[in-house]
Protein backbone atom coordinates (compact mmCIF):
# COMPACT_ATOMS: atom_id res chain seq x y z
CA UNK A 1 0.00 0.00 0.00
CA UNK A 2 1.39 4.00 -1.11
CA UNK A 3 0.20 6.77 1.15
CA UNK A 4 0.86 10.38 -0.02
CA UNK A 5 -0.77 13.57 1.26
CA UNK A 6 -1.12 17.16 -0.35
CA UNK A 7 -2.54 20.42 1.28
CA UNK A 8 -5.59 22.05 -0.39
CA UNK A 9 -6.84 25.72 0.09
CA UNK A 10 -10.33 26.31 -0.23
CA UNK A 11 -11.41 30.30 -0.95
CA UNK A 12 -14.42 31.52 0.65
CA UNK A 13 -17.03 33.15 -1.64
CA UNK A 14 -17.54 35.74 0.61
CA UNK A 15 -15.13 36.58 3.73
CA UNK A 16 -16.75 34.78 6.80
CA UNK A 17 -16.55 36.47 10.53
CA UNK A 18 -16.95 34.44 13.47
CA UNK A 19 -16.01 35.41 16.76
CA UNK A 20 -12.67 34.71 16.76
CA UNK A 21 -12.11 37.13 13.36
CA UNK A 22 -12.76 36.95 9.38
CA UNK A 23 -12.05 33.84 7.28
CA UNK A 24 -10.98 34.38 3.54
CA UNK A 25 -9.26 31.18 2.93
CA UNK A 26 -9.26 27.48 4.80
CA UNK A 27 -6.25 25.06 4.88
CA UNK A 28 -6.90 21.33 4.49
CA UNK A 29 -5.23 17.74 3.65
CA UNK A 30 -5.71 15.14 1.76
CA UNK A 31 -4.62 11.69 2.20
CA UNK A 32 -4.79 9.44 -0.67
CA UNK A 33 -4.39 5.40 -0.29
CA UNK A 34 -3.77 3.41 -3.03
CA UNK A 35 -3.65 -0.65 -3.39
CA UNK A 36 -3.79 -3.06 -6.50
CA UNK A 37 -5.05 0.03 -8.89
CA UNK A 38 -7.28 1.38 -6.11
CA UNK A 39 -7.38 4.41 -4.85
CA UNK A 40 -9.26 5.55 -1.47
CA UNK A 41 -9.19 9.39 -0.25
CA UNK A 42 -9.31 11.17 3.23
CA UNK A 43 -9.46 14.53 4.38
CA UNK A 44 -7.95 15.97 7.40
CA UNK A 45 -10.15 19.06 8.31
CA UNK A 46 -8.06 21.37 10.64
CA UNK A 47 -8.72 24.57 11.67
CA UNK A 48 -5.95 26.83 12.11
CA UNK A 49 -6.19 28.75 15.73
CA UNK A 50 -8.71 26.15 17.09
CA UNK A 51 -8.40 22.67 16.16
CA UNK A 52 -5.99 20.63 18.66
CA UNK A 53 -3.78 19.80 16.51
CA UNK A 54 -2.92 23.45 15.21
CA UNK A 55 0.29 22.53 15.89
CA UNK A 56 4.30 23.37 13.87
CA UNK A 57 4.60 19.54 13.64
CA UNK A 58 1.30 18.62 11.45
CA UNK A 59 2.72 18.20 7.82
CA UNK A 60 5.75 16.14 9.73
CA UNK A 61 2.74 13.87 11.31
CA UNK A 62 1.39 13.04 8.14
CA UNK A 63 4.39 12.25 6.40
CA UNK A 64 5.06 9.92 9.66
CA UNK A 65 1.71 8.29 8.81
CA UNK A 66 1.95 8.31 5.36
CA UNK A 67 5.62 6.10 5.93
CA UNK A 68 4.10 3.90 8.64
CA UNK A 69 0.90 3.45 6.78
CA UNK A 70 1.51 -0.63 6.65
CA UNK A 71 0.73 -0.12 10.74
CA UNK A 72 -2.50 -0.50 9.54
CA UNK A 73 -5.89 2.09 10.59
CA UNK A 74 -6.03 0.84 14.51
CA UNK A 75 -2.89 1.09 15.28
CA UNK A 76 -2.41 5.05 13.47
CA UNK A 77 -5.45 5.96 14.79
CA UNK A 78 -4.08 5.15 18.81
CA UNK A 79 -0.60 6.37 17.96
CA UNK A 80 -2.67 10.25 16.65
CA UNK A 81 -4.85 10.25 19.80
CA UNK A 82 -3.52 14.16 19.78
CA UNK A 83 -4.14 14.65 16.44
CA UNK A 84 -7.85 14.36 15.88
CA UNK A 85 -8.22 15.23 12.68
CA UNK A 86 -5.09 13.32 10.94
CA UNK A 87 -7.04 10.45 13.16
CA UNK A 88 -10.07 11.67 10.62
CA UNK A 89 -8.60 11.67 7.47
CA UNK A 90 -6.86 7.92 8.15
CA UNK A 91 -10.48 6.68 8.99
CA UNK A 92 -11.61 8.15 5.49
CA UNK A 93 -9.02 7.00 3.39
CA UNK A 94 -9.06 3.53 4.64
CA UNK A 95 -13.07 2.82 4.05
CA UNK A 96 -12.79 4.90 0.78
CA UNK A 97 -10.31 2.45 -0.28
CA UNK A 98 -12.24 -0.85 1.05
CA UNK A 99 -15.69 0.24 -0.77
CA UNK A 100 -16.20 -0.35 -4.27
CA UNK A 101 -17.51 3.38 -4.57
CA UNK A 102 -14.63 5.33 -2.85
CA UNK A 103 -17.04 8.25 -2.65
CA UNK A 104 -19.60 5.86 -0.96
CA UNK A 105 -18.19 5.14 2.83
CA UNK A 106 -21.89 4.07 4.25
CA UNK A 107 -23.94 2.55 1.82
CA UNK A 108 -27.50 3.37 3.34
CA UNK A 109 -31.10 4.61 2.91
CA UNK A 110 -29.05 8.37 2.80
CA UNK A 111 -26.55 7.52 -0.22
CA UNK A 112 -29.46 5.66 -2.48
CA UNK A 113 -31.17 9.29 -1.88
CA UNK A 114 -34.43 7.55 -0.67
CA UNK A 115 -34.15 9.50 2.56
CA UNK A 116 -32.61 13.05 3.42
CA UNK A 117 -30.98 14.41 6.72
CA UNK A 118 -32.91 17.42 8.57
CA UNK A 119 -29.80 20.16 8.98
CA UNK A 120 -29.75 23.69 10.22
CA UNK A 121 -29.52 26.82 7.86
CA UNK A 122 -26.41 28.76 8.94
CA UNK A 123 -26.02 32.63 9.44
CA UNK A 124 -22.82 34.02 9.50
CA UNK A 125 -21.90 36.76 11.70
CA UNK A 126 -21.54 40.75 9.75
CA UNK A 127 -23.29 43.78 9.40
CA UNK A 128 -26.59 43.20 10.88
CA UNK A 129 -28.02 44.04 6.85
CA UNK A 130 -26.15 41.23 5.83
CA UNK A 131 -27.46 39.10 8.90
CA UNK A 132 -31.14 40.46 8.07
CA UNK A 133 -30.47 39.13 4.45
CA UNK A 134 -29.17 35.94 5.42
CA UNK A 135 -31.99 34.83 7.66
CA UNK A 136 -34.55 35.70 5.07
CA UNK A 137 -32.66 33.63 2.40
CA UNK A 138 -32.71 30.74 4.76
CA UNK A 139 -36.66 31.08 5.35
CA UNK A 140 -37.34 30.98 1.98
CA UNK A 141 -34.95 27.85 1.30
CA UNK A 142 -37.83 26.27 3.64
CA UNK A 143 -35.22 25.55 6.67
CA UNK A 144 -37.57 25.62 9.99
CA UNK A 145 -34.27 25.25 11.97
CA UNK A 146 -31.76 28.07 11.59
CA UNK A 147 -27.93 28.66 13.85
CA UNK A 148 -26.98 32.45 14.26
CA UNK A 149 -23.32 33.28 15.02
CA UNK A 150 -23.56 35.80 17.53
CA UNK A 151 -20.75 38.01 19.54
CA UNK A 152 -19.37 39.59 16.74
CA UNK A 153 -21.46 42.67 16.47
CA UNK A 154 -23.26 45.29 19.20
CA UNK A 155 -25.59 42.81 21.28
CA UNK A 156 -28.65 45.04 21.37
CA UNK A 157 -28.71 44.85 17.40
CA UNK A 158 -28.56 40.74 17.62
CA UNK A 159 -31.22 41.08 20.22
CA UNK A 160 -33.14 42.81 17.08
CA UNK A 161 -32.59 40.38 14.89
CA UNK A 162 -34.33 37.36 17.03
CA UNK A 163 -36.64 40.06 17.55
CA UNK A 164 -36.88 40.32 13.60
CA UNK A 165 -37.39 36.34 13.35
CA UNK A 166 -39.60 35.64 16.31
CA UNK A 167 -42.64 38.97 14.76
CA UNK A 168 -42.79 36.38 11.82
CA UNK A 169 -41.93 33.00 12.98
CA UNK A 170 -43.11 31.15 16.27
CA UNK A 171 -40.80 28.66 18.31
CA UNK A 172 -43.07 25.72 16.50
CA UNK A 173 -42.36 27.10 12.97
CA UNK A 174 -38.51 27.95 13.27
CA UNK A 175 -36.21 26.41 16.11
CA UNK A 176 -33.04 29.24 16.47
CA UNK A 177 -29.98 28.11 17.56
CA UNK A 178 -27.05 30.70 18.80
CA UNK A 179 -23.68 29.97 18.93
CA UNK A 180 -21.21 32.38 20.64
CA UNK A 181 -18.12 31.04 20.38
CA UNK A 182 -16.95 31.91 23.61
CA UNK A 183 -17.73 35.57 23.34
CA UNK A 184 -19.30 35.98 26.29
CA UNK A 185 -17.46 37.22 29.31
CA UNK A 186 -18.26 35.06 32.66
CA UNK A 187 -19.58 38.10 34.85
CA UNK A 188 -22.01 39.13 31.74
CA UNK A 189 -22.99 35.25 30.34
CA UNK A 190 -25.98 34.89 32.42
CA UNK A 191 -27.53 38.32 32.28
CA UNK A 192 -27.18 37.63 28.70
CA UNK A 193 -28.92 34.14 28.28
CA UNK A 194 -31.83 35.60 30.62
CA UNK A 195 -32.18 38.42 27.98
CA UNK A 196 -31.96 35.90 24.58
CA UNK A 197 -34.11 33.54 26.44
CA UNK A 198 -37.21 36.01 25.44
CA UNK A 199 -37.02 34.74 22.07
CA UNK A 200 -37.55 31.06 22.84
CA UNK A 201 -34.40 29.79 21.41
CA UNK A 202 -33.65 25.96 21.41
CA UNK A 203 -29.70 26.91 22.97
CA UNK A 204 -26.69 28.44 22.85
CA UNK A 205 -23.10 26.84 21.70
CA UNK A 206 -20.20 27.55 23.98
CA UNK A 207 -21.49 31.21 26.08
CA UNK A 208 -18.21 31.54 27.42
CA UNK A 209 -14.47 30.00 26.27
CA UNK A 210 -13.64 26.78 26.70
CA UNK A 211 -11.46 25.94 29.85
CA UNK A 212 -13.18 28.14 32.76
CA UNK A 213 -15.21 24.64 34.29
CA UNK A 214 -16.00 26.20 37.19
CA UNK A 215 -17.83 29.27 35.23
CA UNK A 216 -19.45 26.67 32.33
CA UNK A 217 -20.51 24.57 35.27
CA UNK A 218 -22.52 27.02 37.18
CA UNK A 219 -24.32 28.41 34.15
CA UNK A 220 -25.33 24.72 32.51
CA UNK A 221 -26.72 24.89 36.56
CA UNK A 222 -28.56 28.31 36.52
CA UNK A 223 -29.45 28.78 32.70
CA UNK A 224 -32.94 29.82 31.89
CA UNK A 225 -32.08 27.63 28.62
CA UNK A 226 -30.18 25.16 27.29
CA UNK A 227 -26.38 25.46 26.96
CA UNK A 228 -24.30 23.34 24.22
CA UNK A 229 -20.83 22.92 24.81
CA UNK A 230 -18.44 22.92 21.38
CA UNK A 231 -14.85 24.79 21.51
CA UNK A 232 -14.75 22.65 25.33
CA UNK A 233 -14.75 19.27 23.66
CA UNK A 234 -11.36 20.13 21.77
CA UNK A 235 -8.21 18.63 23.23
CA UNK A 236 -9.90 16.12 25.38
CA UNK A 237 -8.28 13.07 24.29
CA UNK A 238 -8.84 9.96 26.78
CA UNK A 239 -11.85 8.48 27.46
CA UNK A 240 -11.52 9.34 31.47
CA UNK A 241 -10.71 12.81 30.77
CA UNK A 242 -14.05 13.23 28.27
CA UNK A 243 -16.41 11.89 31.32
CA UNK A 244 -14.62 13.83 33.76
CA UNK A 245 -15.32 16.74 31.47
CA UNK A 246 -19.20 15.87 30.94
CA UNK A 247 -19.84 15.04 35.05
CA UNK A 248 -18.37 18.21 36.25
CA UNK A 249 -20.42 20.90 33.54
CA UNK A 250 -23.08 19.12 32.78
CA UNK A 251 -23.94 20.64 29.85
CA UNK A 252 -27.68 19.97 27.98
CA UNK A 253 -25.83 19.08 24.77
CA UNK A 254 -22.57 18.62 23.28
CA UNK A 255 -21.80 19.59 19.73
CA UNK A 256 -19.51 16.77 17.92
CA UNK A 257 -17.26 17.78 15.00
CA UNK A 258 -15.48 14.13 13.73
CA UNK A 259 -12.19 16.69 12.47
CA UNK A 260 -12.39 18.11 15.96
CA UNK A 261 -12.60 14.89 18.24
CA UNK A 262 -11.07 12.02 16.56
CA UNK A 263 -13.23 10.82 13.73
CA UNK A 264 -16.13 8.42 14.14
CA UNK A 265 -14.23 6.72 16.93
CA UNK A 266 -13.55 9.54 18.58
CA UNK A 267 -17.26 10.78 18.40
CA UNK A 268 -18.88 7.66 18.97
CA UNK A 269 -17.26 7.86 22.41
CA UNK A 270 -18.85 11.21 23.05
CA UNK A 271 -21.83 9.89 21.99
CA UNK A 272 -22.29 7.45 24.29
CA UNK A 273 -20.95 8.89 27.81
CA UNK A 274 -23.21 11.64 26.30
CA UNK A 275 -26.09 9.41 26.28
CA UNK A 276 -25.09 7.62 29.99
CA UNK A 277 -25.48 11.19 31.11
CA UNK A 278 -28.80 11.78 29.84
CA UNK A 279 -27.09 14.81 27.37
CA UNK A 280 -28.12 15.47 24.08
CA UNK A 281 -25.94 16.00 21.35
CA UNK A 282 -26.07 16.25 17.68
CA UNK A 283 -23.06 16.38 14.97
CA UNK A 284 -21.75 19.17 12.98
CA UNK A 285 -19.32 19.89 10.23
CA UNK A 286 -16.16 21.82 10.75
CA UNK A 287 -16.00 23.99 7.02
CA UNK A 288 -14.56 20.93 5.70
CA UNK A 289 -14.33 20.43 1.86
CA UNK A 290 -17.20 18.04 0.01
CA UNK A 291 -14.99 15.36 1.20
CA UNK A 292 -14.59 15.33 4.45
CA UNK A 293 -18.43 16.83 4.73
CA UNK A 294 -19.69 13.72 2.22
CA UNK A 295 -17.86 11.34 4.88
CA UNK A 296 -19.22 13.06 8.23
CA UNK A 297 -23.31 12.76 6.29
CA UNK A 298 -22.93 9.17 5.47
CA UNK A 299 -21.85 8.23 9.03
CA UNK A 300 -24.63 10.96 10.52
CA UNK A 301 -27.62 9.67 9.07
CA UNK A 302 -26.61 5.94 10.41
CA UNK A 303 -26.58 7.49 13.72
CA UNK A 304 -30.59 8.10 13.22
CA UNK A 305 -30.96 11.01 15.65
CA UNK A 306 -34.37 13.34 14.67
CA UNK A 307 -32.48 16.25 15.78
CA UNK A 308 -31.66 18.93 12.16
CA UNK A 309 -27.81 18.40 12.50
CA UNK A 310 -25.26 20.69 11.59
CA UNK A 311 -23.86 19.77 7.94
CA UNK A 312 -22.68 22.73 6.22
CA UNK A 313 -22.88 22.09 2.27
CA UNK A 314 -19.99 23.34 1.22
CA UNK A 315 -21.44 26.23 -0.94
CA UNK A 316 -19.55 28.76 0.87
CA UNK A 317 -16.05 28.06 -1.45
CA UNK A 318 -15.25 28.73 -4.67
CA UNK A 319 -13.03 25.62 -5.44
CA UNK A 320 -15.27 23.08 -3.53
CA UNK A 321 -14.88 19.39 -4.86
CA UNK A 322 -18.10 19.29 -7.06
CA UNK A 323 -20.20 16.37 -5.36
CA UNK A 324 -23.81 14.72 -5.10
CA UNK A 325 -24.52 16.43 -1.42
CA UNK A 326 -27.33 18.89 -2.50
CA UNK A 327 -29.99 21.14 0.12
CA UNK A 328 -34.01 21.14 -0.60
CA UNK A 329 -36.21 22.34 1.83
CA UNK A 330 -33.94 22.91 4.78
CA UNK A 331 -32.90 19.10 4.21
CA UNK A 332 -29.55 17.65 3.25
CA UNK A 333 -29.60 14.40 0.01
CA UNK A 334 -27.62 13.00 -2.09
CA UNK A 335 -28.40 13.33 -5.27
CA UNK A 336 -28.72 10.98 -8.50
CA UNK A 337 -28.03 13.30 -11.16
CA UNK A 338 -25.22 15.14 -9.37
CA UNK A 339 -21.67 13.17 -9.73
CA UNK A 340 -18.35 14.28 -8.38
CA UNK A 341 -15.66 15.79 -9.88
CA UNK A 342 -13.80 12.48 -11.06
CA UNK A 343 -11.09 14.83 -12.47
CA UNK A 344 -10.03 15.62 -9.11
CA UNK A 345 -10.25 12.26 -7.54
CA UNK A 346 -7.54 11.00 -10.51
CA UNK A 347 -5.73 13.67 -9.84
CA UNK A 348 -5.11 13.26 -5.88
Amino acid sequence: MKATYHKYMLEFKRPSGTSRGIMTEKETWFIVLEENGKKGIGECGILRGLSADDREDYEEKLNWVCQNIHLGETVLWEKLLEFPSIQFGIEMAFLSLKNENPYVLFPSDFTNNSKSIVINGLVWMGEEAFMKEQIEEKLEQGFTCIKLKIGAIDFQKELDLLRFIRTHFTAEQIEIRVDANGAFSSNEALDKLNQLSGFELHSIEQPIKKNNTDSMAELCKNTPFPIALDEELIGVFSFEEKEALLQKIKPQYIILKPSFVGGFRGTHEWIALAEKYNIGWWITSALESNIGLNAIAQWTFLQNSDMPQGLGTGALYTNNIDCPLEVLNGQLWYSKTKNWDSAFFEKA
